[in-house]
């Protein structure tokens, strides 16, 4: 049967707002509440990714980073959301887009 519809499409656009909201009411300026956490998945070569290129040689496809404790500046927009993390010890800045 043809998806005229696109189910497919609708579903991968409801779960990138599910990632995006998400954070935006998990995340206060004490960070995350209790024990939440995120594991977050995204393709390191995505169309508006900006990670280190040394993080891209080391994840050639794809990544996953853990938000819980150890996290800075995380600034959710509509599009994307941006982070600091720590890689053995040094911070990085993360562009994410949710489509990646």
């Amino acid at each position: 049967m043809t998806d005229y519809i696109g189910y497919e499409a609708l579903t991968q656009a409801a779960m990138r707002g599910v990632v995006r909201e998400a954070l935006r009411k998990g995340y206060n300026s004490n960070g995350l509440p209790g024990d939440h956490h995120f594991y977050l998945t995204f393709r390191t070569k995505a169309p508006g990714v900006k990670i280190a290129d040394y993080l891209v040689e080391r994840f050639p496809e794809e990544m996953t980073i853990v938000i819980q404790h150890q996290y800075w500046d995380l600034e959710v927009e509509d599009s994307h959301f941006e982070i600091i993390l720590k890689f053995s010890g040094v911070p990085q800045h993360l562009h994410i887009p949710y489509a990646a």
